[in-house]
């Protein structure tokens, strides 16, 4: 059952390495906005995006596959139809914690397959906001 209760979605957003599948160079797009934040909120970003060569002052990846830093949890900017193969990915390597699809952003079978294989789940909640009401102090 992917995490709803507060409690567990800080304890998922305590997670330091997000790999971005998806992560934009547009500025007004969600996938660099969202990021971005986290970014400034002293998370590790690593940009998976194969048209890009450096997003966030980072150097890109093609896939979760080509990243050999350790990964956290893995958040989702891409149609929720292809989550099933970038959960399969995370679920391959050794690493990864959990797996956030952003808001808008579901599919329950790559859900069941990441929790049967321990990973954490959150689908269709926006990570930035999450953040912001759970985390972030006031004076921030």
């Amino acid at each position: 059952m992917p995490i709803e209760d507060s409690d567990e979605l800080r304890r998922v957003l305590g997670y330091n390495r997000v790999a971005v599948v998806g992560a934009s160079t547009s500025y007004e797009k969600a996938a660099h906005i969202v990021p971005a934040y986290l970014q400034r909120h002293g998370y590790e970003i690593i940009p998976i995006n194969p048209n890009s060569d450096e997003i966030f002052g980072k150097r890109t990846y093609d896939s979760l596959a080509d990243v050999a830093e350790p990964i956290d949890i893995v958040e989702i900017f891409r149609p929720s139809e292809e989550v099933p193969e970038i959960v399969e990915q995370a679920i391959a390597r050794s690493d990864v914690k959990g797996v956030w699809m952003q808001l808008g952003i579901r599919n329950d079978t790559a859900a069941q397959s990441a929790e049967a294989a321990g990973l954490d789940v959150v689908q269709d909640r926006c990570m930035k906001v999450e953040h912001g009401q759970l985390i972030r102090h006031p004076m921030d």
